[in-house]
């Protein structure tokens, strides 16, 4: 076969389905800064969707009584434990301890999958506004500081009363995913739809990441003027 051949045969080929996402519900989630609020969400409800989740901190203790808090099989440990683990790990610390925490994680984290959910916000008396990074956004310090692991970018705009809050049972919202890899950003984007109410959407590559960090500050702004806590859909997708 010449590559002619072989070029006429891709442009026959079906294009790939971008809602055929693959089977995850086998991997191991680890969190980092699980004991935290949006961390403490999230691991709920990926645990509450049956997904084997380890929640990280600087202390053991802490992480394990988190853990116990929230049951479901939920197991706690400190950040390098769960990061080892993990076959995903969900980096939900504060802005201001991220680059200390994945440095002092480069090894566990070395061929993990890594989903950076942080948003550098700074506050003043106007309320939230968005930080850039010299790096342009977390995730992209995150790929940098993290040169051997798999960065994508996603759960940025989930509300964490009501991820943590057991009487509501579904989340009504659009995970906007981003990463270098189409399979990486497949799997974070299965991870997203196994909570109900949730679907990961493809939202393009790391270098447009700060837009989407960005947004929180907007959200942030809009749950206080209507008492809510707002999501985002994704239109016509």
């Amino acid at each position: 076969m010449t590559t002619s051949d072989v070029a006429q045969d891709a442009k026959k080929a079906p294009a790939k389905d971008p809602w055929e996402l693959p089977d995850v519900s086998g991997l191991v989630v680890g969190v980092l800064g699980g004991t935290g609020d949006q961390g403490r969400g999230l691991a709920y409800r990926l645990a509450k969707a049956g997904q084997q989740v380890i929640i990280g901190s600087r202390a053991a203790e802490r992480a394990q009584a988190a853990a116990g808090e929230l049951g479901l099989g939920i197991e706690g440990a400190d950040n390098a434990e769960c990061a080892r683990r993990s076959d995903i790990v969900i980096v939900a610390v504060p802005w201001d301890g991220h680059a200390k925490t994945l440095e002092g994680l480069r090894e566990e984290l070395s061929g993990k999958l890594v989903v950076d959910c942080v948003n550098p916000l700074g506050f003043d008396k106007k309320g939230a506004y968005a930080l850039k990074p010299e790096e342009g956004s977390a995730a992209e310090q995150a790929a940098a500081l993290l040169p051997d692991s798999r960065v994508t970018a996603a759960f940025h705009h989930l509300s964490a009363v009501l991820l943590q809050d057991p009487e509501i049972e579904a989340i009504d919202t659009d995970v906007m995913v981003l990463g270098e890899s189409r399979a990486d950003t497949d799997i974070v984007q299965a991870l997203a739809g196994r909570i109900p109410g949730m679907r990961g959407v493809f939202a393009g590559r790391l270098r447009n990441a700060h837009q989407v960090e960005s947004l929180v500050a907007n959200l942030i702004s809009v749950n206080r003027r209507y008492k809510a806590h707002a999501g985002l859909r994704v239109t016509d997708v």
